[in-house]
C-alpha cells in the first residue's frame, strides 16, 4: 500500500472548482439574496436600514464558511421561518427559534446561525429580538448596527480518491478510509451536515490513499471474511462508526470496550444484521444528541427514553465505544416502530465493479445489499396489467401502432420502495450509468443564473400535457424560472437543444429502441456527442434506454419508462410529476408519489442520481399531507421525504394545532387530530400535496367547504 499526496486515475476531484455562495445586493436596495451557484439556491434577507455591503474576511465569523460581507442594519427579515440558533461569544446556545417565537436578548456579542437552504451566520453586538409568526422571522436590533454576514453552501465534495485492486483486503482498505470525510464523531454526526462525502474509490493497480486522508480514533473495528458480499454491505456501517475493516474467518463488530457483537449469528441473516445495527446506532444517535449542541425537544425521544435503561445525558459525554455498549443493550423491538423510514436500499452485484458506487450511496447512508435471484412473475403480472390498459386505449406513446406492441416492452423490475438498483442484466448498464451520473453531479456547472426548463413536444395530439406542465414550471415567483416549450423539433434541433446548459428537459412525445422521434427522422441519443442538459423526464414509451444515453454523455438523472404507455396515463403523471419537482421534491421521491396517480406507475423508474432535485423546498422539507375525517375531528398524517437540504437525520417541526416537538425527517409517528379551523391554517402555510380520500390535491386548491 502506498500513500501519496495526490489522488489517482481519472477521476479527480478538482478542488479549484467555484462551489462558494456570493451575494447579491436587490436591485431596490432592500436587501441582499445569497446565492448558491452549485446547487441552484437562493434566499433573500429584506434589510432595513442596509448600506452597500463590503467583503469581509471569513474569519470575522465563528463558523465555517465561503463568503461573508458586513453591512449596517436596525433589522433583517427572512421570508420563510427556519431554525435560528443564537450563541453567545462563548458559543454557548442562548436560544432556538421558530414559528411563534419571541426572543429578547440583551446588550452582547452574539452569533447567529440561520438554518436556511444556504446555511447564514450573522455576528452582531448589540441587544438582539428575534420573533417569528407563520410565515416570516424578523431580527431587531436596538439601533443601527455593524452586521457579519456570512454563508457556506450545503453542496459537499470528496476530499480525495482511493485507488484500489480488486484484491478483497485492498478493498477493505479502502472502505475503512471512507469515514474520514466523518466531521464529528460525536452523536451529532446523526445530522447530515456532520457526515461529510466519502472520498471517491477507483480500481487501479495498486492501493494507494491520498496521505491527506486520515480516519477517526473511534476505537471500533468490524471483523469481516475478506469477499466482496461481506464487504459491501458493510460500507455504510463503517463510514458512520468511523470503524475500520479487518479480515476474519467470521463478521463481528467489536470495540475497545470489549464489546464483541457478531453479525451473522444464525438469528438472522449477516445482510439483516448490518442493516439492524446501523439503524439502532443511528436513531439512538439522534436520541443522546439531544444532550448535545442543539438542545430540542424530540418526540422520538419521548416515545422510547423509559425503554432505555440509561440517561442520554450520561451516554452523551462518553466514548464512541461506550456509547454502542448502551446502545446495543437497547432491544431493538422497543424503539423499531420510532425509526425514521429509510428512503433508499440499493443491490449491488458482489463484484469488483460495484466498489466505485459505494461513497456515492453511503453518502445517502443508503442500506447496501447485495441481489437475490427473483421470479420474474411479478413482471409477468406487470407486463398482462400493461397490456390491460393499451387494449383499453389505441392512443399510446409508442411509435409501433399494431395492438401487440407492448409484447416488446422491456421488463420492470419490482420496486417496493424506490431503491438504488446495481444487478446484473438490463440494470447492470444502469449501474454504470448510475455511477457515472453520481460523478456528473460532483462536475456541475455553477451558474448565477435561472433555472432553464425546455419542454418539448414533438406530437400535437400531445398538447394537454403541455399544456399542464408549462403552467406548473416556474409558477414560484420567489424563484427565478426560465421555462420555455419548442414544438415539432427536428433531429438537428433536438441535438442542439440537448448540448445546452439546460437544469431540466421535459420530453413529451414517442421513443423507440431507434430513438425520439423528431419531425424529420428519429434521433438516436447515443449519437448526441454533447449532452448539457443536467436532468430529464422522458414521458414517452420505452424511454429507458434513450435516457441511460443521456446519462452516459454528462446527465445526472432523469425519470423514464419501461414499456408503452396509454397517453391519458402519461399525461397524469406528467403533470403530478412537474409539479412535484417544482415544489422542490427530487426526482426519487417525486416519482415515489407520482407513480400512484396511474395503474401503470411502476413502468416509470429514476435513473442516475434519485437525489436531483431542480428547484428548492419551500420550506426545507418535502411533505405529503394525508387526511382522514372522523367524527368530531380530521386526522392528518404527514410524510416527509428528504432532501439535500434536510437529509436523514435532520429534523422537522410540525406546525399543527398545539405542537412543539420536532421529528426525524421521514418519520412515520407524525400523526395528528385537528379542527377543521386549525387544518386549513396548516395548509395555507405551503402549498404541498394533499391526499384526501386516496386522490393527490394540493393545498393552495383546497376550500373549507370541501372538507
Amino acid at each position: 500500500m502506498s500513500r501519496d499526496d495526490t489522488t489517482q486515475g481519472q477521476h479527480v476531484v478538482n478542488q479549484d472548482r467555484p462551489t462558494g455562495v456570493s451575494f447579491q445586493q436587490l436591485d431596490d436596495g432592500s436587501g441582499i439574496e445569497i446565492i448558491d451557484p452549485i446547487e441552484r439556491h437562493r434566499y433573500t434577507l429584506q434589510i432595513q436600514s442596509a448600506a452597500t455591503p463590503r467583503a469581509e474576511s471569513t474569519d470575522e465569523l465563528e463558523f465555517p464558511v465561503d463568503e461573508a460581507v458586513s453591512f449596517t442594519a436596525e433589522s433583517l427579515t427572512l421570508p420563510t421561518v427556519v431554525p435560528t440558533y443564537v450563541r453567545d461569544a462563548d458559543h454557548q446556545l442562548l436560544a432556538k427559534a421558530e414559528h411563534n417565537a419571541n426572543v429578547d436578548l440583551p446588550n452582547g456579542r452574539y452569533s447567529i446561525e440561520i438554518s436556511a437552504p444556504i446555511k447564514i451566520y450573522l455576528r452582531v453586538t448589540s441587544p438582539v429580538k428575534v420573533s417569528a409568526d407563520l410565515e416570516r422571522t424578523s431580527i431587531k436590533f436596538k439601533s443601527p448596527t455593524q452586521v457579519v454576514l456570512g454563508a457556506r453552501s450545503r453542496h459537499d465534495h470528496p476530499a480525495g480518491t482511493i485507488s484500489t485492486t480488486d484484491d478483497p483486503e485492498d478493498m477493505m482498505s479502502a472502505v475503512s478510509m471512507l469515514g474520514s470525510a466523518l466531521k464529528s464523531t460525536n452523536p451529532e454526526r446523526s445530522y447530515p451536515t456532520l457526515r461529510g462525502h466519502p472520498p471517491l474509490i477507483e480500481r487501479g493497480d495498486s492501493l494507494s490513499i491520498p496521505n491527506t486522508l486520515s480516519t477517526p480514533e473511534t476505537g471500533v473495528r468490524i471483523e469481516l471474511p475478506p469477499e466482496y458480499r461481506y464487504i459491501y454491505p458493510a460500507a455504510p456501517l463503517a463510514y458512520y462508526l468511523g470503524a475500520v475493516l479487518v479480515p476474519s474467518d467470521e463478521p463481528r463488530l467489536i470495540t475497545g470496550t470489549g464489546l464483541v457483537h457478531p453479525l451473522d449469528s444464525g438469528e438472522r441473516a449477516y445482510e439483516d444484521e448490518i442493516e439492524r445495527l446501523l439503524k439502532q446506532v443511528f436513531f439512538l444517535d439522534c436520541i443522546t444528541r439531544t444532550e448535545g449542541l442543539y438542545k430540542t425537544d424530540l418526540h422520538e425521544r419521548a416515545a422510547v427514553e423509559d425503554s432505555l435503561g440509561w440517561d442520554p445525558a450520561t451516554i452523551y459525554e462518553q466514548s464512541l465505544a461506550e456509547q454502542l455498549d448502551a446502545y446495543l443493550s437497547v432491544p431493538f423491538e422497543a424503539i423499531e416502530p420510532h425509526i425514521p423510514t429509510w428512503k433508499l436500499e440499493s443491490r449491488i452485484d458482489p463484484t469488483p465493479s460495484s466498489i466505485e458506487a459505494l461513497p456515492f450511496l453511503v453518502n445517502d447512508l443508503a442500506v447496501v445489499r447485495t441481489p437475490d435471484i427473483q421470479s420474474t412473475s411479478h413482471s409477468e403480472s406487470l407486463q398482462a396489467v400493461a397490456n390491460d390498459f393499451l387494449r383499453d386505449e389505441t392512443f399510446t406513446r409508442s411509435m409501433d401502432k399494431s395492438p401487440n406492441s407492448g409484447d416488446k416492452s422491456l421488463q420492470a423490475p419490482e420496486i417496493e420502495k424506490l431503491e438504488a438498483q446495481f444487478n446484473e442484466g438490463m440494470v447492470d448498464r444502469a449501474s454504470d450509468a448510475s455511477i457515472k451520473a453520481y460523478r456528473n453531479r460532483l462536475d456541475r456547472s455553477p451558474t448565477d443564473g435561472n433555472i432553464d426548463i425546455s419542454v418539448i413536444i414533438n406530437d400535437p395530439q400531445m398538447a394537454e400535457e403541455v399544456d399542464v406542465v408549462n403552467e406548473v414550471y416556474g409558477s414560484r415567483s420567489n424563484l427565478p424560472f426560465d421555462v420555455t416549450v419548442h414544438k415539432e423539433l427536428t433531429s438537428n434541433q433536438l441535438a442542439v437543444l440537448l448540448g445546452a446548459d439546460l437544469d431540466f428537459l421535459h420530453y413529451i412525445g414517442h421513443v423507440d429502441e431507434e430513438g425520439v422521434q423528431c419531425t424529420d427522422t428519429k434521433l438516436d441519443l447515443q449519437t448526441v456527442e454533447s449532452i448539457g442538459v443536467d436532468a430529464f423526464f422522458l414521458n414517452a414509451c420505452q424511454s429507458y434506454n434513450q435516457g441511460m444515453a443521456l446519462i452516459d454523455e454528462g446527465a445526472i438523472g432523469g425519470v423514464v419508462t419501461f414499456n408503452e404507455i396509454p397517453n391519458r396515463s402519461a399525461v397524469r403523471l406528467g403533470g403530478t410529476m412537474a409539479r412535484l419537482l417544482n415544489r422542490g421534491f427530487p426526482l426519487r421521491s417525486g416519482l415515489e408519489i407520482a407513480r400512484d396517480e396511474t395503474h401503470l406507475g411502476n413502468q416509470y423508474v429514476v435513473i442516475g442520481d434519485g437525489t436531483f432535485s431542480i428547484a428548492q423546498a419551500e420550506s426545507g422539507t418535502n411533505v405529503l399531507c394525508v387526511v382522514e375525517e372522523q367524527v368530531d375531528c380530521f386526522e392528518v398524517t404527514l410524510k416527509t421525504y428528504p432532501t439535500d437540504q434536510k437529509g436523514i437525520g435532520s429534523e422537522v417541526v410540525p406546525f399543527l394545532g398545539n405542537n412543539d416537538q420536532y421529528y426525524l425527517n421521514s418519520s412515520e409517528q407524525m400523526v395528528f387530530s385537528l379542527s377543521r379551523d386549525d387544518l386549513i391554517d396548516f395548509l395555507r402555510l405551503e402549498d404541498v400535496p394533499v391526499l384526501i380520500d386516496e386522490e393527490l390535491r394540493w393545498s393552495s386548491e383546497i376550500v373549507a367547504n370541501e372538507l
